[in-house]
């Protein structure tokens, strides 16, 4: 799987990348770079998923990456798996914004889908 290094070396990504993951299934939407919301857009429907699997696995892997936090696990699995239970992916949208005012970076907006 290709992935974009972010400026950061490996363990500083994937805290970084997880934290992001655990805000957006929090807050079902937050604000950031283009380049990020792309990254952690994989990680999020990855999570998703592992809610409609919902066996005991599944919830080993999703806490074992959100860093142990057991309530964004528990939304993941009692709240996000029954709503995109008919889903079939495609439960995040990333909608472009403006150039950020202080290194012109392109930002945007990642959100999970209603």
């Amino acid at each position: 799987m290709a992935y974009r290094k972010l400026g950061r070396d490996n363990k500083h990504r994937r805290s970084m990348l997880a934290t992001m993951t655990k805000q957006v299934v929090n807050n079902e939407s937050i604000t950031t770079t283009d380049t990020r919301a792309k990254e952690v857009r994989k990680f999020v429907e990855k999570m998703i998923t592992y809610g409609k699997n919902g066996d005991l696995v599944s919830r080993r892997k999703a806490l074992a990456f959100l860093q142990n936090d057991t309530v964004a696990v528990k939304k993941v699995f009692d709240e996000l798996a029954v709503r995109y239970a008919t889903r079939n992916g495609g439960y995040t949208r990333i909608l472009k914004l403006d150039e950020r005012r202080g290194d012109n970076a392109l930002t945007a907006v990642i959100e999970l889908v209603k």
